[in-house]
């Protein structure tokens, strides 16, 4: 969602977001208004902008590489004006095999940085360097002869500060791999994200003092990363060994597809039931989800037939399927909720509050779902 697809390599999805034109507009007015270089200078802006993430997609897809070698999952590279990410939906699971895979993204941008060095080297005469400098430092005419100079300064200091310490930047897994091999991963998570947010005031306050609107923006997306991160790690660990039939609600109230919306909605006052299954002579054919019975109700009124408004496409689940890897495809596919069927016979409905009850339950009372073997 909110993605365009530009290609795919080895399985891989590689999408460009919606906002991501924000980076280019940015990288116009700052090299050619702001530094006073005119269209030229904007046009340097944009086109250096883009071969810069080109270098990232291979610094995601160095990740991605090493992740499929461990058994990991991937589902997409997307790149958003503040940099690349590599959605995975299974990271390796030893500490090692992390660490490696972290490392992986920096040091692809090291070596490319290094290469364009040497490049530069080669093609220009060592003064090229001074004068790339003072020519960007002091706002000066920007030659094309930068371009190679500025790529490899820039994936320098990409290698440098993805090392920092704090999710989701690959320091942070970094940083919970080498700790991990000497404690519980789920602490040697909850250490990372502490630090990565400690980093993340200092990054901000520094941004505040400076007037600098981008730091804070890096501040935010690091705050952020970390605390997703630790959430993600804490319900991993919650759910661990947890099935879809200890958690899913069993035989829901039904609806048809040719009775009225408004039907549903009688349903959902009488009672705490918001999302339906729709079966037509005990074959599920959809789902009417309480988003979409309010929207279906501002669009066409209480009398649309339910077919008209139910999900035709949805994820199913099986009883036996592992909890947290459920959760995680629908949070993928920003599911509402997953039908559980079993040999193709209907058995009830997995909602997002089914997942959040049985998060609750196991946090404060950890032996009262039983694992599996």
């Amino acid at each position: 969602m909110g993605s365009l697809k530009l290609i795919t390599i080895k399985r891989i999805p590689i999408r460009v977001h919606i906002t991501f034109p924000l980076i280019l507009i940015w990288a116009a007015v700052q090299f050619g208004i702001v530094q006073r270089n005119g269209w030229w200078g904007a046009l340097f802006g944009i086109v250096v902008t883009l071969l810069l993430f080109l270098c990232v997609v291979l610094h995601e897809l160095a990740h991605s590489l090493f992740a499929l070698q461990f058994g990991g999952r991937v589902n997409e590279i997307v790149l958003l004006p503040l940099g690349g990410v590599a959605q995975m939906e299974r990271i390796p699971d030893r500490p090692y095999q992390e660490l490696l895979m972290a490392l992986a993204g920096p040091v692809t941008s090291g070596i490319i940085g290094i290469a364009l060095a040497f490049l530069t080297l080669f093609l220009f005469p060592l003064r090229i360097w001074t004068d790339f400098l003072r020519a960007l430092s002091s706002g000066g005419d920007l030659s094309w002869s930068y371009l190679l100079p500025y790529l490899a300064i820039t994936n320098l200091f990409l290698a440098g500060f993805n090392l920092l310490p704090a999710f989701p930047m690959d320091g942070g897994r970094v940083l919970r791999a080498v700790l991990a091999t000497v404690m519980p991963y789920s602490r040697a998570t909850a250490l990372a994200v502490r630090v990565g947010q400690g980093l993340a005031w200092m990054l901000g306050l520094l941004g505040l003092f400076t007037r600098d609107v981008l730091l804070i923006l890096v501040a935010l997306f690091v705050y952020t990363g970390a605390t997703q991160e630790g959430r993600l790690v804490q319900m991993k660990t919650a759910l661990a060994g947890l099935r879809v039939r200890q958690a899913y609600s069993h035989s829901p109230r039904v609806v048809h597809p040719e009775e009225p919306l408004g039907h549903a909605v009688d349903l959902m006052l009488e009672g705490f039931q918001s999302d339906f299954p729709v079966c037509d002579e005990g074959r599920l054919v959809g789902v009417l989800t309480r988003t979409g019975v309010l929207q279906g109700l501002k669009e066409y009124g209480p009398q649309v037939p339910i077919r008209d408004v139910m999900q035709r496409r949805f994820l199913i689940a099986s009883p036996e399927d592992d909890l947290f890897d459920v959760q995680q495809r629908m949070s993928e596919v920003g599911a509402e909720v997953v039908p559980v069927v079993d040999a193709g016979t209907f058995l009830g409905l997995l909602t997002r509050q089914d997942l959040e009850e049985a998060y609750r339950l196991v946090t404060v009372y950890p032996s009262l779902l039983p694992r599996r073997q």
